[in-house]
């Protein structure tokens, strides 16, 4: 997948435009003015494409709505929108109008920058009732004759669609119960009930001590005989310390800590307790089903009180289950029980949705080997139907209608022929029945509905094209206009270069990979560029950048004389279980085959990408994949600026690190281990680490660095007092990673100082 046509012309034009600017392609790379162009490039590009986004002001009842548009030099416009009639239009005649407002408010207006806050059609649309200069007119749209309406009151709105957000029946500390006579609460590291009666207290629990309490939420029955607390047994206190070397308000430097669990640390433990209130009783729960928690959430009761639920994650992440718990026998069972040889994603692809009324549940799951929807029946815990199927995957729940027994959620690859990463919006039955994907266009969608939800604006783009404003119908997703397309003229005029999307086969042969190449603002296809992959390759989302800006900091990176690459290689998310399981147990792969396979295809087809000379550079976890690259692909890799790295996964945060590398802690960890790996360096390596990152650990970056030595190998290390995360994302970070490849692939001395 190349540029499309349309692009192609575009990309001519910015040819054009460097030749009128008087930037003729340079004779050499890595120059001063190279430089000044590359910091110069987001103040160059902003502000320079126009009609990128309706906001509409719905009319009461739903029948339109108006919106401004932004136009270069300070201009303006306002367009009316009538969506049952399907129509868009300006709103007047803006002449006509700056003359009438002018000549009633003695003040004067400009066609083409008028002030306005407020339109109504009214008289049936032979007037407009308009807020303008502080007061409310009505203006008549046969002669433009104004009247001051005093009585007049704002009647369009705004209708933003809120996401799905699971509904919680926590309360935290102190709880009286649903009946209002007992209060529940906390004291000593035990339960205890108060009767408001009689002011009574009694301890429901006994045993709690400070490394293992009863605290936090408090759970009671519907019909308040019974309630559910927490029991914590605590876990390791690990303490991270760094030194402050250089405090503002002080000489000698500080010691700090903060508080951060790696793999294998003891983690808190919490279990769920049932107790009947009555007779004072604790009743014991067997935890056989949810003995090694990762976490117990989302606990709520029965509407008749015969049993209580929770989600219990068990620690490795390869069980995630619905736990039931009877009421009268105590005995636990499981509702819903997913397992995986691999992981469950719970941090990225986990939805739970209770159906009340029906006794139902929505459940998310890769179990056939994509992101989909399940149903089940929350009695026998037998699934009802599997709601979405297919070779794509579900991103994300918008909207569950329990009344309609419909779901609104978000898609990416189910519109064949199209970029996988794409999202999409759509609807579906709880039974599975009448998909509709209510997007359609070939780009990245977000859609905003009407106060009514019976249209909603749809703004799609791609890195390769501005967005594009359309107007659909909720029922069907059926186009009623396009109210505005992304005007980018002023945006080319600057030399833009526009990036390109490119796909190619993965290690596999068979699998597509999908990037985008940038390319300086004075780009001459005959000279040679080397090539340098800014990397991300964490396994909990996908990267590269799919909807359109105006400023991509690789471009900025492109303009001293590099081409930019950005890729979403195997064991990123958002794709099918299998193409995201390469990362199991196995970060350091970093999909770099994948990429070395990507890279060389785009250079097939264009000769002037040089992979005699390729760069690498990344943060935190990708600052991990940079330095890996040169030890373990070091014949492709010449140059990595690696920043703030977690460079052993022992290292770093338990939650993230567990979930893709497993628990217990296993011979893989080691593996994948940069410190472990660094005899291997090949190349030019460059750590940057923030002496201050309360992320990642520094001495993650440290670790390395002492091997490095140990192996006896060259390498640069910069480390910035007072930074933290992300390090060489400073100004001065920038220019020292710019200029280390500067001077490795360009093999000349950086001119980015004066």
């Amino acid at each position: 997948m190349s540029t499309s046509h349309v692009t192609g012309k575009a990309r001519a034009v910015v040819g054009l435009a460097i030749v009128l600017l008087g930037a003729a392609p340079t004779l050499a790379q890595g120059t001063r003015s190279d430089y000044e162009r590359a910091d110069n490039l987001r103040n160059l590009t902003t502000d320079k494409v126009f009609k990128v986004r309706v906001d509409p002001h719905w009319f009461a009842g739903g029948r339109g709505f108006w919106y401004r548009n932004d136009l270069p030099a300070g201009q303006r416009e306002f367009i009316l929108v009538d969506a049952e009639k399907g129509t868009r239009a300006l709103a007047f005649d803006h002449a006509r109008l700056a003359a009438a407002l002018s000549k009633a408010s003695g003040r004067t207006f400009e066609a083409e920058k008028l002030s306005i806050d407020e339109i109504e059609p009214v008289d049936g649309g032979e007037a407009l009732l308009i807020r303008s200069a502080g007061k409310a007119w009505r203006c008549s749209l046969k002669d433009y004759t104004l009247a001051e309406d005093r009585a007049a009151a704002p009647t369009s709105q705004a209708a933003p669609m809120e996401p799905e957000r699971r509904r919680g029946r926590q309360q935290r500390g102190r709880a009286e119960s649903p009946d209002g006579k007992w209060l529940a609460f906390f004291k000593d590291h035990n339960l205890f009930v108060r009767e408001a009666a009689t002011s009574k207290e009694t301890a429901l629990s006994t045993d709690g001590v400070a490394d293992d309490p009863y605290a936090g939420a408090v759970y009671w029955s519907p019909d308040s005989t019974r309630l559910v607390v927490l029991r914590t047994k605590k876990g390791d206190d690990r303490k991270v310390y760094y030194v402050e070397s250089s405090p503002k308000d002080q000489l000698q430097p500080k010691l700090h800590s903060y508080d951060y669990l790696k793999p294998g640390d003891r983690i808190p433990i919490s279990k769920p307790h049932l107790f009947e209130v009555g007779t004072a009783k604790h009743v014991s729960v067997s935890d056989e089903l949810f003995g090694n928690p990762w976490g117990i959430d989302d606990i709520r009761w029965d509407r008749d009180s015969r049993r209580f639920t929770f989600l219990y994650n068990q620690r490795g992440h390869q069980i995630l289950r619905v736990i039931a718990v009877d009421a009268a026998t105590a005995q636990a069972r499981s509702v819903i029980d997913e397992q995986s040889p691999t992981f469950i994603d719970y941090a990225g692809k986990q939805f739970l949705r209770y159906i009340e009324d029906t006794r139902e549940m929505i459940w998310m799951s890769e179990r056939d080997g994509w992101n989909h929807l399940y149903l089940y029946d929350v009695d026998t815990g037998r699934v009802k139907s599997q709601i979405t199927k297919g070779q794509w995957v579900a991103r994300g729940v918008d909207q569950v209608d329990e009344q309609k027994r419909q779901i609104w959620f978000r898609a990416g690859g189910i519109r064949p022929g199209q970029d996988p990463y794409y999202i999409h919006h759509c609807r579906v039955n709880f039974d599975g029945s009448g998909l509709t994907i209510l997007t359609e266009g070939d780009g990245a969608h977000a859609i905003r509905f009407s106060p009514d939800r019976r249209y909603f604006i749809d703004t799609w783009s791609r890195v390769d094209m501005p967005p594009v404003n359309e107007l659909r119908r909720t029922e069907d997703g059926k186009l009623i206009c396009v109210l505005e397309k992304g005007d980018w003229t002023e945006l080319v005029k600057t030399g833009w270069q526009i990036p390109e999307r490119f796909v190619a086969k993965g290690r596999d042969g068979t699998t597509d990979i999908y990037g985008v190449i940038y390319r300086p603002t004075t780009f001459d296809a005959k000279k040679k560029y080397p090539v340098i992959e800014d990397i991300y390759a964490g396994p909990q989302g996908s990267f590269v950048p799919k909807s359109f800006r105006a400023s991509y900091s690789a471009q900025s990176m492109a303009e001293l004389g590099f081409i930019l690459v950005q890729i979403d290689g195997m064991g990123t998310s958002n794709r099918s279980k299998k193409f995201h399981d390469v990362c199991w147990k196995n970060l350091g792969d970093s999909g770099l085959p994948d990429r070395i396979c990507w890279i060389k295809a785009a250079a097939a087809r264009y000769p002037y990408m040089d992979i005699t000379r390729v760069g690498i550079y990344g943060g935190s976890a990708g600052g991990q994949s940079a330095t890996r690259a040169l030890l373990t692909h070091g014949d492709f890799y010449k140059v990595a600026v690696s920043d703030c790295g977690c460079h052993d996964n022992r290292m770093d945060k338990i939650w993230w690190n567990e979930l893709w590398m497993s628990w217990p802690i296993g011979p893989e960890y080691a593996e994948q281990s940069n410190v472990t790996q660094t005899h291997k360096l090949q190349g030019k390596l460059m750590l940057v680490v923030g002496e201050m990152d309360e992320n990642v650990d520094p001495a993650s970056t440290m670790q390395v660095v002492n091997a490095l030595v140990k192996a006896d190998k060259d390498f640069d290390l910069l480390v910035m007092p007072g930074s933290g995360h992300g390090a060489c994302e400073s100004p001065y970070g920038v220019r020292r990673r710019r200029d280390f490849f500067v001077r490795h692939l360009l093999a000349v001395e950086p001119r980015s100082q004066p």
